[in-house]
């Protein structure tokens, strides 16, 4: 059941509010082996999600539902954002973090062009007109 663009971005920023506090409690377990590094990376990119997916309801609330998100402003701040919370776990964090959310922004774009994507119009067929 789809919710509006307000209630999901107060879900959205919710959500990653409580994955960076989650983070921050286990940051020791986070931390203490390299398999965990990397799974602290791939929260990261969860966090990046979130980030993403409410700062794009939020500007769709306040500018109008055809209000897209663009590379340089929201989506590099979302980036940085994610990044320097994984930064604040361990240094292997950041770069798995940035892998992970690099794919992540491939699949939310391809879902959101065969989701959005407008639809063809049809080209009509005109007689040529031959010379015999």
């Amino acid at each position: 059941m789809p919710v509006s663009n307000s209630v999901s971005c107060v879900l959205s920023f919710t959500l990653g509010l409580g994955l960076f506090a989650g983070m921050q409690m286990f940051k020791q377990q986070l931390a203490s082996t390299e398999y965990m590094t990397v799974i602290g990376g791939f929260i990261g990119s969860f966090l990046f999600v979130f980030l993403l997916t409410g700062v794009s309801n939020l500007e769709m609330s306040l500018f109008g539902r055809g209000f897209q998100a663009k590379l340089f402003p929201e989506v590099g701040f979302c980036l940085v954002a994610a990044m320097f919370v994984s930064a604040l776990i361990h240094r292997v964090c950041v770069t798995t973090c940035f892998i992970f959310s690099i794919v992540a922004l491939y699949y939310l774009n391809k879902i959101a062009q065969s989701r959005f994507a407008p639809a063809p119009t049809p080209v009509k067929a005109t007689p040529s007109k031959k010379k015999k």
